[in-house]
């Protein structure tokens, strides 16, 4: 049987609200006494009660955390970075996801909250100023990574979508490419318009106008097959290269072009954003832009944790790096595109 508090107290000789007096370290109990009871608590096994412990605290030492799907090779780092920080500081996590939909998303909001999680985190949130009022009513702080919905509310960390977007162009434009598509992503509003922003951006300022054509985003139940549908449209429109929203719709175009036996990078150049583990993998080797997944954890508990403490905390931003590998080249005219191919099947 689990010692309990007057299994303690019978052996010491004390009552059982002294020794829950000194194992919670009240000053109200002598050091020597303190000493020896938590000395004898250690020798018999005895393990607080977490449920105990939380109605006494009033807190659980839980974080509940929101993510869209454990498939998204994306997120695993941000959990990581996350958890690191929680389990310094004596929390655990539990996770649930939304699959994308703001509806399960604010269920699985409304479930933690039920749960009496000490605060929530939400990652890419679909939940936009159509939920803020029953938001207002959850009494947790919730702090959200990668919001999609556009809406002044609640606690932030994020990356510069915006900046990242123009670091992919301008890599392009300085290969020598001026017909760069951009496949986007219309079901991530927010993120996907940032990165139009930034790729429209730097054409601007390398003197070229943006080609409504060569903006696209096909409908498609995942990533990988919105990548596979755009090289139809890229090719109608003579692209040279591409910036695609993320990693996985650049391997989804990649897997396409390598199907219709068109090169990469020697007759179409692609580029993604994240800077997933699998863009390490693929053939060619995926030119990215990367995100800091594992910070972006890591601030959003940390900003979590002083929400929690009662500390005023600001909104983060994190800069994007560009990661530059073999699915990128300097552009060729087609004869030496067609040379290029041919040497590569040698």
């Amino acid at each position: 049987m689990p010692v309990t508090i007057k299994d303690i107290a019978k052996v010491a000789g004390v009552s059982h609200t002294t020794v829950s007096r000194a194992l919670n370290g009240n000053p109200a109990i002598s050091f020597e006494t303190t000493e020896r009871i938590q000395q004898l608590a250690r020798q018999m096994g005895y393990v607080p009660s977490a449920v105990a412990q939380s109605l006494l605290s009033r807190r659980t030492q839980t974080i509940g955390m929101v993510i869209t799907t454990i498939a998204d090779p994306f997120i695993v780092h941000v959990v990581e970075g996350a958890e690191q920080v929680a389990q310094e500081a004596g929390y655990s996590i539990f996770l649930n996801t939304s699959h994308n939909n703001p509806d399960q998303e604010m269920a699985v909001v409304e479930t933690f909250q039920r749960r009496r999680v000490d605060a929530i985190i939400v990652t890419s949130s679909r939940v936009g100023s159509l939920y803020s009022s029953q938001l207002d009513q959850i009494k947790v702080p919730i702090v959200l990574i990668n919001n999609q919905e556009e809406g002044e509310f609640l606690y932030s960390v994020a990356v510069d979508n915006f900046q990242g977007a123009q670091l992919a162009t301008e890599h392009l434009l300085t290969l020598g490419h001026r017909r760069i598509g951009y496949v986007g992503a219309a079901d991530r509003p927010k993120s996907n318009g940032q990165r139009l922003e930034g790729y429209a951006t730097a054409l601007s300022q390398a003197g070229l106008t943006l080609d409504p054509a060569l903006v696209i985003s096909p409908p498609a139940g995942t990533d990988l097959e919105r990548g596979r549908a755009s090289l139809e449209t890229l090719r109608a429109e003579h692209a040279t290269a591409a910036f695609c929203y993320n990693d996985l719709t650049a391997i989804g175009l990649l897997l396409e072009c390598h199907q219709q036996g068109i090169s990469v990078p020697q007759e179409l150049s692609i580029i993604g954003f994240d800077d997933i583990e699998p863009a390490l993998y693929t053939t060619p080797t995926l030119t990215t832009i990367h995100q800091p997944r594992f910070k972006l954890g890591q601030l959003a508990m940390t900003m979590t944790l002083k929400l929690l403490d009662g500390q005023a905390v600001q909104d983060q931003r994190l800069p994007c790096k560009l990661i530059v590998r073999e699915s990128t080249s300097q552009r060729m005219t087609n004869g030496e595109s067609q040379i290029a191919n041919l040497k590569s099947k040698i």
